[in-house]
């Protein structure tokens, strides 16, 4: 891991990048504080975003609710 001030990160932006995406994490200092760390994104190769991935299906055991409400009214004398 690499470590850098932010001063020196916004000079050389562009040359750190190219660092992150071969591999290399940078830490980035504020008056000698950590306040961001830059690394590589992880392969996603063949990965959907996530809002075009399938959603999870719940299902529960038993009657549906609209069976539910059916056989209510029924026993209710509604429908």
């Amino acid at each position: 891991m690499k470590t850098v001030t932010l001063t020196e990160f916004r000079s050389h932006a562009s040359g750190m990048l190219t660092q992150v995406e071969h591999g290399e994490t940078i830490l980035v200092l504020r008056h000698g504080r950590p306040i961001a760390e830059v690394s590589p994104v992880a392969s996603q190769e063949n990965s959907q975003p996530s809002w075009k991935q399938p959603a999870l299906r719940l299902s529960t055991k038993g009657a549906g609710l609209a069976s539910a409400i059916l056989e209510e009214r029924k026993r209710e004398g509604l429908s």
